[in-house]
């Protein structure tokens, strides 16, 4: 398996992990939960997206040392 694969599996439940501290559908209109929620994911992916970029980087680099 490709290290990067390996780091998007850690690193995905991570981010929803600790995007659920937030209260994110007090922000929305009233029965708006399915578009809070899409949201919730978009931004968790994204957040993961950044942070196995620079991991994966980061090793990279790395070996080059």
């Amino acid at each position: 398996m490709n290290v990067k694969t390996i780091l998007y599996i850690f690193v995905v439940p991570l981010a929803i992990w600790a995007l659920d501290s937030l209260n994110i559908e007090g922000k929305f209109k009233k029965n708006r939960y399915y578009q809070a929620r899409l949201l919730y994911l978009m931004v968790a992916i994204s957040i993961s997206y950044l942070v196995v970029n620079f991991f994966y980087d980061f090793y990279m680099y790395s070996k080059f040392v």
